[in-house]
């Protein structure tokens, strides 16, 4: 508990330091991010607008990461104590606990955990008022199955960068603006902003932009002001001149029914400048080579046959960071 005790201490304080956090460090070096407590209680506030009810919160997240450390603001600026997956011997348990006391209990996972928790604890996730989910890209199938559970989730998109998810099932929180660049960047404005990178001005100049936060992901807005997230910027894959957008081929991959989990990268190939790889978890027996053409008939299906993968590696598994991202870093380190 003391994180929580610390966390505590820095909301009632007269007049703190930022926070800081780290980046997932995905992509790179792990950037240091100075949150004010200005903006965190912003975030606070906002997102118990969106989802409703001010209950108890269960962290199941790091809470070096500013998912974590949002989850305990949330409970303490509610009234209530976090309570602590680690302090439980299972999901079930700490989810029985967390919701004995109030009647809008909240939990915020990603992707491989709710993918997982379906599986095991379904009646656990029902119990909560609602499953904020965030950390990566979430696919339609996965949010289906949690629908067919009759599980609430609320998908939410955001970074460090804004105090966590500020972008709610495709539309911005109260205060919070989204645009679209030139490039098809987007970029966020708004109360819930980070000061700077701790010890990088430079960094922090090349990213805070006349009161906009330049972000590293695609996207593009509806009419009604929906944000539909493509994928990072550098996600971007330009293969023998085609430009293809590998999230979205990675989403197709992991609609075939021999597939549990992928992920697709782009890697230096002096016949192609970047040859696309697909990082698979179960696929059917077979060599590799009839394996890889199943694969790139499947994808081009729904895709131009230019977006078809050229490399494949099966895994036991998708190695991943603690917050539960996929290890970017590691993955090109098998291709």
């Amino acid at each position: 508990m003391e994180i929580v005790r610390r966390i505590e201490s820095w909301l009632d304080a007269a007049d703190p330091e930022p926070w800081v956090v780290e980046t997932s460090g995905s992509t790179g070096r792990p950037k240091r991010v100075a949150l004010s407590r200005d903006a965190v209680l912003a975030s606070v506030a906002a997102s118990a607008r969106r989802v409703g009810g001010s209950g108890r919160w269960l962290l199941a997240l790091p809470p070096s990461y500013v998912a974590g450390v949002q989850v305990i603001c949330r409970s303490l600026v509610a009234g209530h104590e976090p309570v602590l997956l680690e302090d439980h011997g299972s999901f079930a348990e700490a989810a029985r606990v967390s919701t004995s006391s109030t009647t809008d209990a909240f939990v915020s996972l990603v992707p491989t955990q709710l993918h997982r928790l379906l599986e095991t604890d379904a009646g656990a996730l029902r119990s909560f008022h609602a499953v904020l989910l965030g950390g990566g890209p979430i696919d339609p199938a996965l949010r289906r199955r949690a629908e067919q559970a009759d599980v609430r989730v609320v998908a939410t998109y955001g970074s460090a960068e804004t105090a966590g998810g500020c972008v709610y099932d495709g539309y911005a929180l109260d205060g919070v603006a989204v645009a679209i660049d030139a490039g098809g960047r987007i970029r966020i404005a708004g109360p819930t902003l980070f000061e700077r990178y701790d010890g990088d001005p430079a960094g922090t100049a090349e990213v805070l932009v006349d009161g906009w936060f330049l972000t590293s992901d695609a996207g593009r807005l509806d009419d009604d002001g929906r944000l539909h997230v493509l994928g990072r910027i550098d996600d971007i894959v330009v293969s023998g001149g085609v430009n293809v957008p590998a999230p979205a081929v990675a989403a197709r991959l992991r609609e075939h029914p021999e597939i549990a989990a992928a992920e697709v990268l782009g890697v230096p190939d002096e016949e192609w400048g970047n040859r696309l790889v697909a990082f698979v978890v179960g696929v059917s027996t077979g060599s590799t080579t009839e394996r890889l053409d199943d694969l790139r008939a499947w994808v081009a299906e729904v895709h131009p046959r230019s977006w078809a993968p050229r490399q494949l590696v099966v895994l036991d598994q998708i190695p991943l960071l603690p917050n539960g991202k996929s290890d970017r870093l590691a993955l090109r380190g098998l291709a």
